[in-house]
């Protein structure tokens, strides 16, 4: 601000799952090197505080084996958006998500492109760039941008990360799971002929899922708190946890009652719901639901939307829960992830 420099900054959803922090390193890189007056500084952003990143179990693992230090990323807490703003410094790409959060919203302005792989829920007209489709990683779309782009740009380093990242969240292009496209399989097709001694895809996937899916010694707030997405209407919070365990297993945590209120509590949140995700050795996915809320009205709400949603229909089952404030169910539709089932609950608020 000071030296009235311009800052494009890239920054992922706040949930920073590996496909967000990925699309926003490489893009961010893409954009720094071939910037036609590159006057701008461009930085990528991690949409979280710093604190939080250890519980991004997968991503530190990837960033690690690739050699890029956490000390040179920028989180959140670590750069003033919103004073960039004010100054009419500030210029923002938002990857893996296109909208932004209610106490984001005085950066809407600031929003010249946007890089989605999730359904429109809302329309930006120009000047601002609009990229939505629906494929199974954003981390796709970037990697098509940059191989559209200027030879030569796109690394090894660059490679690998987005390699990784298609292949965990297309769950190692495995048809059963219901994520992957085709626009996916060129992609990694693509990035394995330009750099043949990537690791196998088998390897990859497997020591990447092994990394997102290890919560030893996480508590129930980690846990809920690692992969955390929030929706607010004018009257209620209502957060979203993807949890990397069993249902029954979670729901038999010691203390678990106590941890889901001061959770909630503590972040001013009405209620939450857990989507457990676990998969077999065919890469086919089981999900289960748990609605909390010490609020009966709200509760319902959510249970009633959750079973009666037709687009799509998630097939419920009522699962015995230990506790009345807690409603649990088996997912008939496993491949129906948090993405189809975000703007069902947010139609319900």
């Amino acid at each position: 601000v000071r030296q009235h420099r311009d800052v494009h900054v890239v920054m992922g959803n706040e949930a920073c799952d590996l496909d967000s922090t990925v699309s926003a390193l490489a893009l961010a890189y893409f954009l720094a090197q071939t910037s036609p007056a590159p006057k701008a500084a461009f930085v990528p952003v991690l949409n979280i505080p710093r604190a939080d990143f250890a519980l991004r179990t997968e991503t530190t693992f990837l960033l690690r084996e690739r050699g890029i230090p956490a000390a040179s990323l920028v989180f959140r807490d670590e750069i003033d958006l919103a004073g960039l703003h004010h100054a009419g410094l500030l210029s923002l790409t938002l990857v893996d998500h296109h909208i932004l959060p209610g106490a984001d919203a005085a950066l809407e302005e600031a929003v010249v492109e946007v890089l989605d792989h999730r359904p429109l829920e809302r329309e930006r007209g120009p000047p601002c760039q609009v990229t939505v489709e629906p494929v199974g990683s954003c981390a796709t779309l970037v990697t098509e941008r940059i191989l559209q782009g200027p030879p030569g740009v796109l690394d090894r380093t660059t490679a690998a990360l987005l390699h990784g990242t298609i292949l965990l969240d297309c769950i190692n292009l495995s048809p059963a799971a219901g994520k992957v496209t085709p626009r996916d399989v060129a992609c990694v097709s693509l990035l394995e002929e330009r750099f043949p001694e990537l690791p196998a895809r088998d390897a990859v996937f497997g020591a990447l899922q092994a990394a997102k899916f290890d919560v030893t010694g996480l508590t129930t707030e980690q846990m809920l708190r690692k992969d955390l997405k929030v929706l607010s209407s004018d009257e209620v919070v209502v957060a979203i946890s993807g949890v990397f365990e069993d249902l029954e297993t979670f729901l038999l945590r010691p203390g678990l009652l106590q941890d889901l209120e001061a959770f909630c509590q503590g972040r001013g949140y009405a209620g939450l719901v857990a989507m457990t995700v676990s998969f077999n050795e065919r890469h086919e996915p089981t999900r289960k639901l748990a609605v909390y809320s010490r609020q009966e009205p709200l509760r319902g709400t959510l249970c009633r939307a959750l079973e009666e949603a037709t687009t799509p229909s998630l097939l419920l089952q009522p699962l015995p829960s230990p506790w009345a404030c807690v409603a649990a169910y088996a997912q008939g539709n496993a491949v129906a992830a948090r993405k189809k089932v975000l703007p069902i609950l947010r139609a319900a608020l």
